[in-house]
């Protein structure tokens, strides 16, 4: 079965009866063909080594298959031959079955073809016998995830948003996402109930583990700007890391620093925000009324309270917005 960005395409009429406007595709599909068959027997994951010692660096793209500007990225950096000067670098086409059923006419109805492949990565998933394609493709690539030190996994956005770098709520993780300092703003956030993304399997956020990883949100899919905003991103994970080219420079602005307080999640089949909202947006006053769910208002638990990624349309059991507090960085 296809799966969509809305979890299914009957869930427009349940989400307050807002249907999901057209988008397009302002970019070109990248051509993965040369790269699909991986060179470590992992279908798309490339990894290189080098004569020098040092971390393993992973750089993911297509976590979700309609999410195309990372390939369109990890494609260039492999067209120029980008080898690690120091350590390991791998890059990783994740959902490469969904992007392969990518059709620009219908952009958002391949997020995933089974279930979402970005809330697998719990233990609760992994030794159970679930199967879908997906929670076999997540079982493939766990040899290479259980052996990176740092992870970038690039995203984009379905719905108007400022960019951001998510980062499980642990400290290495949060100095991972200010490091990168592009996007400015990190948010320090649990998840999802619905399930265990990449960047919080036990890898990552185990106690005793140095190794951390970070999800970019670099801006709204299929547009130029956000494939070069993750083209920056990913060069300056490459220097920060030694792995290849300059040490980045300080970024101008400095970085900014949130953390999620609460995540709303749709409770009812008629989740409505009281506006249209994009993810950014900062309401002053604590308990203003944002969202109603069936009979539930949705207020700001505090001031200055962060939308994160709110979703105009938001099924029952997804999740609607992340609410989150501004902190010293």
């Amino acid at each position: 079965m296809r799966g969509s960005s809305l979890g299914a395409q009957s869930t427009n009429a349940e989400a307050g009866g807002k249907a999901v406007p057209h988008f397009a595709v302002g970019v070109a599909v990248p051509d993965l063909r040369p790269w699909l068959g991986g060179n470590c027997g992992i279908p798309g994951v490339w990894t290189f080594t080098a004569a020098a010692p040092g971390p393993h660096l992973a750089l993911v793209a297509l976590t979700h298959g309609n999410e195309i500007a990372g390939a369109a990225v990890l494609a260039e950096m492999l067209v120029a031959g980008i080898r690690p000067e120091r350590g390991r670098l791998s890059l990783i086409f994740n959902n490469i079955n969904a992007f392969l059923a990518f059709d620009p006419s219908d952009p958002t109805a391949t997020r995933y073809l089974d279930e979402d492949l970005n809330r697998l990565w719990g233990e609760d998933r992994l030794q159970s016998p679930r199967d879908s394609w997906e929670m076999r493709r997540v079982r493939e690539l766990l040899p290479v995830i259980e052996s990176v030190d740092a992870l970038v996994d690039l995203h984009s956005m379905l719905w108007p948003s400022d960019p951001l770098t998510l980062a499980a709520d642990t400290d290495r993780a949060i100095r991972l996402g200010q490091s990168l300092g592009t996007p400015r703003l990190t948010v320090a956030d649990p998840g999802h109930i619905a399930g265990r993304r990449l960047v919080d399997h036990a890898r990552f956020t185990q106690a005793g583990s140095s190794a951390a990883a970070v999800l970019v949100e670099a801006g709204q899919h299929w547009e130029a700007a956000t494939i070069s905003a993750m083209a920056t991103t990913a060069r300056r994970a490459l220097g920060l890391y030694g792995i290849a080219g300059p040490a980045p420079p300080p970024w101008p602005e400095p970085p900014l620093l949130a953390r999620v307080t609460e995540t709303v999640t749709a409770t009812s089949h008629s989740f409505i925000f009281a506006r249209d909202f994009r993810g950014g947006d900062i309401i002053p006053k604590a308990g203003t009324v944002i969202a109603q769910d069936g009979a539930r208002e949705i207020r700001t638990p505090h001031d200055d309270c962060l939308l994160v990624m709110p979703t105009p349309v938001a099924p029952r059991g997804h999740t609607a917005v992340r609410l989150a507090r501004f902190e010293a960085p």
